[in-house]
């Protein structure tokens, strides 16, 4: 069946149809939101823009994927504080995409979903002209890579903006590691490290069964499924090699393979049984899809956990990224980073020591005094009003105020605000396109070296 309808109201299965609005042509951009399977697609409308309009055009096919993601936006325009006021207007049918390409009701298309189909969504939606708004990853497969820097060349030609939406970079633990590698007389220099001891070292925890925006999060069943969701070393993976490449290398091009070279990569399985994946899918017993992976105690073993082991412009480092069913008691989805400098290491910690909350040291290991950390610590707190230092045992522990501590659902607004910034400047940052890539290249070659061993 294909339909329009404009979503004034979802409870439960029920949806209400109304006269299509009309466009509001005071607002210069217009979101095309396609197939939302996955629930970042709704953190970015966890807000408004000034110059976003307020009618989005979702185009997806019929089913529990686009039912999830029209009540998550129904639950930010009706929360009670500081409720959104979005328009969906949705197009459901199999031929949804043609009908978005056919029908160019925006001019930014939105895509956070299945990502089997995602390179292929995003060359086809240059070629049409759009621009693009991409979550992670916006490559799975090292065989489709090819495409997606074709992607990338088209858009220069067409004069449009492809992005994808790193929000790790606005953790506030993260920009402050970033600017203290840059002050040499906290940190000194970055050092070159060695396979057995990196540089960087960033680990990612995640969990399969958790809480978004105050709701259990039901996952697509899908989402298990590394030939639709991406394997976990192309995945998640995606931010850790974007924050070394940020962190490291600010504003500098990454040309690849040149500066890039993949020494080791490998990936391995978390199991997920049949009542821990009903409780996250509300599916009562495992996809077709999935039976491939089930093993002889019918346990679902995922490929989503991963690690690569890589230089980067002669600077060693290791990404790392598993997944937990659920976490313990009072913790969620943690972070663990270290640049390790000559004079001192940035060390962030995510754990029990830190109720589960980033926490960002420095670590001396150069004799540094309390006069000159806190001299040259100053030009953080020019950035970052209020930010402090309390010493320990091991050097110091940078005390950030908790209006910096946003929190992860936030950061997508915060993404948002910049890619609508560069679109109204005309540009990106010129080193913003050659990273994207270098860094999807990382992340493919890395699972190619993985599939060969």
């Amino acid at each position: 069946m294909k339909r329009f309808f404009t979503v004034a109201l979802l409870t439960g299965h029920q949806l209400c149809s109304m006269a299509m609005p009309a466009a509001d042509t005071s607002k210069p951009w217009t979101f095309m939101t396609v197939d939302p399977g996955h629930f970042h697609a709704a953190l970015v409308q966890k807000v408004m823009y000034p110059d976003l309009n307020p009618n989005v055009y979702v185009y997806a096919p019929k089913g529990n994927d686009l039912r999830l993601h029209l009540n998550r936006i129904n639950g930010y325009n009706t929360r009670s504080a500081a409720p959104t006021s979005w328009n969906q207007v949705v197009y459901e049918g199999s031929d949804f995409f043609d009908r978005l390409l056919a029908e160019k009701k925006g001019n930014i298309i939105m895509l956070a979903g299945n990502n089997r189909k995602k390179t292929d969504y995003i060359l086809n939606s240059v070629k049409a002209g759009f621009h693009v708004y991409a979550d992670k990853p916006m490559v799975i497969r090292p065989e489709s890579f090819p495409q997606l820097e074709e992607a990338f060349r088209l858009a220069e030609k067409k004069k449009v903006m492809v992005y994808d939406i790193m929000t790790e970079r606005y953790e506030i633990t993260t920009m402050i590691q970033k600017e203290l590698s840059h002050i040499p007389a906290i940190f000194g220099t970055l050092l070159k490290g060695s396979p057995k001891d990196p540089s960087i070292t960033k680990e990612s925890v995640h969990h399969y069964f958790k809480e978004v925006s105050g709701a259990p999060l039901i996952r697509p069943a899908w989402f298990y499924d590394p030939e639709q969701q991406g394997e976990g070393i192309v995945d998640v993976t995606t931010h850790l090699v974007d924050l070394v490449q940020w962190a490291a290398f600010p504003g500098k091009i990454i040309r690849y393979p040149k500066d890039i070279k993949i020494l080791n990569a490998r990936t391995w399985t978390t199991g997920v049984s049949l009542p821990e994946f009903t409780a996250s899918t509300t599916e009562k017993t495992f996809s077709d899809y999935l039976q491939k992976n089930v093993d002889a105690k019918g346990v679902l073993q995922v490929s989503c956990n991963g690690e690569i082991n890589y230089t980067l412009r002669g600077i060693h480092a290791k990404v790392s990224v598993i997944w937990n069913y659920r976490a313990e008691p009072g913790g969620g989805d943690t972070h663990y980073s270290i640049m390790k400098g000559s004079k001192a290491d940035l060390v962030i910690r995510q754990g029990k020591e830190q109720k589960f909350k980033p926490v960002l040291y420095i670590e001396n290991k150069a004799g540094l005094s309390k006069e000159q950390v806190e001299k040259a610590f100053a030009a953080v707190e020019k950035h970052f009003p209020g930010v402090g230092l309390k010493a320990n045992d091991k050097g110091w522990e940078v005390l950030i105020p908790e209006k910096y501590h946003e929190g992860h659902e936030a950061h997508f607004g915060r993404v948002t605000e910049k890619y609508l910034e560069f679109l109204k400047s005309g540009k990106l940052p010129k080193w913003e396109v050659p990273n994207m890539l270098a860094k999807y290249y990382t992340t493919t070659q890395a699972l190619l070296l993985a599939r060969k061993k």
